[in-house]
């Protein structure tokens, strides 16, 4: 009996499909600020990323750079050659912390989307409940769904969100004390 090797297992296939249906439950419950919610939160981690593969790929490489022309230098302590120490500082400064704002007002953007849910979960209550009256539990049970769902969703992103910026942050802040050490004069 041959095996195709672009076969997916059932059990694997099965995994994925019941997770996708997960996803998709619990983003059509949250309603349309869910989806909104989850591009934003989607564009923070795409940056996160960015700002990772940047400070293990990238800046190391950079700082052997600035490191090397240093130490090729025969004067370290002419205003010439400060004012060049001084510019790589600020050169590694702006490519450290490039992206970092950015991310830090995607996370604060998220408990807004959630609370903006909160709303229109609400407001979709207070619907059922003008139209049906307040005896029909399972109509507001929806709305109320909408409205608890995007703000613990926000507020799950939001948490996260914070602690990876202030690692970021921390790791960059690092990075730039260690540089400024290595090329002081000797």
């Amino acid at each position: 009996m041959e095996s195709n090797l672009y076969e997916v297992p059932l059990v694997q296939a099965s995994f994925f499909d019941a997770w996708k249906f997960s996803l998709e439950t619990f983003m059509n419950q949250g309603g349309q600020v869910l989806w909104w919610l989850a591009a934003v939160v989607m564009f923070c981690w795409i940056l996160v990323i960015e700002r990772v593969l940047y400070l293990l790929i990238t800046y190391p490489k950079q700082r052997q750079l600035w490191l090397e022309k240093w130490q090729l230098r025969d004067d370290h302590s002419s205003w010439y050659a400060r004012s060049m120490r001084d510019g790589w500082l600020s050169q590694a400064h702006i490519a450290l912390n490039q992206n970092l704002n950015l991310i830090k007002v995607l996370v604060a953007i998220c408990p807004m989307l959630g609370l903006l849910g909160t709303v229109t979960g609400m407001i979709s209550v207070f619907d059922v409940m003008a139209t049906q009256g307040s005896s029909q539990p399972r109509l507001m049970a929806s709305g109320i769904s909408l409205a608890t769902l995007p703000t613990m969703a926000g507020m799950v992103a939001a948490l996260s969100g914070m602690f990876v910026h202030s690692r970021l942050s921390k790791s960059c802040h690092k990075r730039e004390i260690k540089l400024e050490k290595l090329l002081r004069s000797q």
